[in-house]
């Protein structure tokens, strides 16, 4: 019998409307001169760093003995709200699964490992989500991040996001994938990854009768989009992370492959015994079979991130000046904490997310009224609308910056 939840899903309810901060910023032009305020100083510090700039030496030499080569450069936070308009589902928007589907789940860490059955019903609902979510692509919020990052204005980015799309639009911008990625899959037993989208061939060849309910459904348009309100009027329900639930589907008919790696070569147990890895005669994973199994490389609930991720994150937060938080309420602790991190660094915050946001009064009950931006900015704007327009007042800004020579 799997073992029954002991984690409960942070904060899906509606959080308190916020504060907007500074109050200009309650219009659109406001926002866009709130956020372009906030990012000014790193812009400024970028340029003061240009080869051209007679101090650009000294700073760097004071920035090598001090030991923070970034320290006036913007931190970006970023969650699912970011990804929204590439399509994708949410989980706390208006939209939003939790939002709109208040029975919803997600699938358990210490569940997926203990419970065939469990995992059949996992995959099966992700090969029916997968083609959509392999078919998105970065949105012009993420384009956006990566000009900032050609600029200078940004270091790095923290994302709580699965979808890849950060380390595809801005390769050359340092990224921490906070919760793993869907991209790959990875063996519970010898750790070896495994591209999702093979893992999918696997899946159609081992359940042709899905392989071919999915077909009908691509063709009939069913799957065009995420959004959820859509799905429904269709008999689905679409969850974040390619996850597709059809109400009364087989799900107990579904077969999976085992790991490759462990199958060639069985792994064997710290007394030296042999991991016996089983499949039936078509390769699908055998229930009886002691490791082998394959799961996609995110961090599920219950899950721990690893500590070699945990420590790439705080130190990205260490080298800040300042962050920004983009599409996310900061419902899991993971990624609040780190906010709260900046905070207590009396770091400048920005947070720029449609909706409410975990404690915000934490990070913005000390501002002052004569703030513009440049110190805290509290915006509540669509971050694809709105990031392009602050890119472009950023780079005129730029080129407009003649450094002292």
């Amino acid at each position: 019998m799997p073992r029954a939840p002991l984690l409960r899903v942070p904060y899906t309810g509606p959080l308190p409307a916020p504060r907007i901060i500074p109050a200009s910023a309650a219009t659109t032009s406001g926002a866009v001169a709130a956020l372009v305020e906030f990012l000014s100083p790193s812009l400024l510090s970028a340029t003061t760093r240009s080869p051209q700039s007679k101090f650009s030496a000294q700073l760097d030499r004071a920035r090598s003995v001090n030991g923070n080569g970034d320290s006036e450069k913007t931190l970006l936070l970023t969650g699912a709200g970011i990804s929204v308009a590439s399509g994708l589902a949410d989980y706390r928007g208006a939209n939003g699964t939790y939002t709109l589907n208040k029975t919803y789940r997600p699938i358990y860490f210490q569940e997926f490992c203990d419970s065939h059955e469990a995992r059949k019903r996992y995959w099966a609902r992700s090969f029916l989500g997968w083609t959509n979510l392999d078919k998105a692509r970065p949105n012009r919020a993420h384009e956006a991040c990566g000009e900032l990052g050609r600029m200078g204005v940004v270091g790095g980015v923290i994302t709580q996001n699965v979808d890849s799309f950060h380390s595809t639009a801005h390769p050359h911008l340092p990224t921490t994938e906070l919760h793993g990625y869907l991209r790959s899959l990875v063996c519970l037993t010898c750790r070896s990854e495994y591209p999702r989208r093979s893992f999918q061939t696997q899946l159609s060849l081992l359940n042709p009768s899905w392989a071919a309910f999915l077909a009908e459904m691509l063709a009939s348009g069913a799957l065009d989009t995420e959004n959820p309100v859509e799905r429904r009027k269709k008999g689905l329900k679409a969850n974040p992370d390619g996850d597709v639930d059809v109400p009364d589907a087989p799900y107990t008919s579904f077969r999976y492959p085992a790991c490759p790696v462990c199958l060639e070569k069985p792994p064997k147990r710290a007394d030296g015994a042999t991991v016996r890895v089983q499949v039936d005669k078509d390769g699908a994973l055998d229930p009886r079979s002691e490791g082998g199994v394959l799961k996609p490389a995110v961090i599920m609930f219950g899950e721990s991130i690893p500590a070699a991720t945990k420590v790439a994150a705080e130190e990205a937060v260490d080298a800040a000046g300042r962050i920004l938080v983009i599409g996310s309420s900061l419902a899991t602790y993971s990624a609040w904490r780190l906010v709260k991190k900046a905070k207590d660094m009396h770091m400048p915050i920005g947070v720029l997310n449609m909706g409410g946001v975990r404690g915000e009064d934490i990070f913005f009950g000390d501002v002052e009224d004569m703030n513009t931006g440049r110190e805290a900015a509290r915006l509540s704007e669509n971050a694809e609308k709105m990031l392009p327009q602050v890119v472009r007042i950023l780079q005129e800004m730029h080129r407009k910056m003649i450094p002292l020579v």
